[in-house]
């Protein structure tokens, strides 16, 4: 490892602020989940795990202080795999488990990772998972070729693979602005320090891609929509004398604008928003009003923009030799004036997985869970694979008021729809 330069790496321009934003009432941990069709062997899982780790040195790591910056440097210890547990995503502590940044684990069919967001984004996490379920595959005797997003086990990690593709593309000659301001929150009592409700709905992809083709809008636009509408009419029953913008997040993978490999973060968090003191909405004109916004704002040259603005304020000589202890500080300060103050909602759609046909036939589903909010209770992880579409909530209140009004409508349009949950 050590002649292929991966002995350690620094932060990718995302992951920066993941570490001073780390305490006990915040997780910046995602869960990615496949479903077999056969019981997990734990023995041959962690087998699999290790070997893969080989294969990606930027997962390999643990996270070590500096006197300016965090970094990554490779971890020596063999990584572990452990039975699942109730409150997932929570917190991650870089003394724990080996100092890894993930945690695996097994229950029945199911084989997920909860994941530090330093890392990897959810794409990355996909590769990931993948590629370890499919190396298990193959030690239980079964033919796996490397495809899709699989990667072979017998090629070498490759610098570009662990690139911060930030630092490469931002080149915009044009300051963002950024005109976010507090919006509106749909509160209830909390769930508890560590803990968190998640809400699964499974559906059909066909029958939900042929509802958003009849209102001539994306599965991404459909499903922010039914948030702003539902957080809207929820504001409204309140009756209050000036009511606050609604606002949904919604992450855009940037390898789809890029040719990059990487397999660190390489995403961006667009915002669609409406305020209610212009007058009434529809559903309708709320989902053209997201769509508008949407695409104009997921243009190449638009987040490009925005890239090159994070990294000015990386770059900045003042901010960059800033002892490690008063960034942290700063970070903190920022996170709680701003943090989720800006955003109502957020729905993340990793989209389909392509995987090799040999390997379809042993999954029955994926899944992807975001970490529980401070204020949201609509945290929102979409995946999609063959024709299950998978949506999840991950709410930090005890109310399931938002999901259950949610996956009702669904139904109403006739989207057939399963729910599993890990409430009582």
């Amino acid at each position: 490892m050590k002649s292929n330069g991966f002995d350690w790496f620094k932060l990718d321009n995302a992951a920066k602020i993941f570490p001073g934003q780390n305490s006990n009432s915040w997780s910046n941990v995602f869960r990615i989940g496949v479903e077999l069709k056969e019981e997990v062997d734990p023995e041959i899982l962690e087998k699999a795990l290790n070997r893969t780790l080989e294969r990606m040195p930027s997962f390999n790591v643990r996270i070590r202080k500096g006197f300016f910056w965090y970094f990554f440097e490779k971890n020596p210890n063999q990584a572990a795999v452990s039975p699942d547990i109730k409150n997932l995503c929570y917190r991650v502590n870089f003394k724990e488990n080996k100092g890894f940044l993930f945690r695996m684990y097994y229950y029945g069919k199911r084989i997920s990772v909860d994941i530090y967001h330093a890392i990897s984004d959810g794409y990355g996490n996909v590769v990931f998972v993948s590629t370890v379920v499919a190396e298990y595959l193959r030690l239980k005797g079964h033919n796996i070729p490397a495809s899709g997003v699989i990667l072979d086990l017998n090629d070498k990690p490759t610098k570009s693979e662990t690139e911060d593709a930030y630092n490469r593309f931002a080149s915009s000659k044009v300051k963002y602005n950024r005109r976010d301001k507090p919006v509106y929150h749909a509160v209830g009592t909390k769930a508890g320090e560590h803990m968190c409700n998640y809400t699964v709905g499974i559906m059909s992809f066909q029958q939900v891609h042929a509802l958003c083709k009849r209102y001539q809008v994306t599965v991404t636009e459909f499903f922010a929509a039914m948030l702003m509408d539902i957080h809207y009419q929820k504001q409204k029953a309140e009756q209050v004398k000036k009511p606050r913008e609604v606002s949904v997040q919604i992450p855009v993978n940037l390898r789809k604008f890029y040719p990059t490999d990487t397999l660190r973060n390489f995403v961006l968090c667009l915002r669609v928003k409406m305020n209610p003191n212009m007058g009434d909405y529809t559903f309708e004109q709320i989902l053209k009003l997201v769509s508008l916004q949407l695409r104009l704002a997921n243009d190449e040259k638009e987040v490009n923009s925005m890239m090159t603005q994070n990294l000015k304020i990386e770059k900045n000589p003042f901010t960059k030799y800033i002892p490690l202890g008063i960034k942290n500080l700063g970070v903190a300060i920022t996170f709680l004036l701003t943090g989720e103050q800006t955003t109502s909602a957020l729905i993340s759609n990793i989209g389909p997985v392509s995987l090799p046909g040999e390997m379809k036939e042993h999954i029955e589903k994926y899944m992807f869970f975001t970490g529980p909010g401070k204020l949201n209770g609509a945290r929102c992880g979409v995946i999609t694979f063959d024709d299950k579409l998978v949506f999840t909530f991950s709410n930090c209140y005890q109310e399931s008021d938002i999901e259950r009004e949610f996956f009702t409508r669904l139904v109403k349009m006739g989207i057939h729809v399963k729910i599993e949950s890990n409430r009582e």
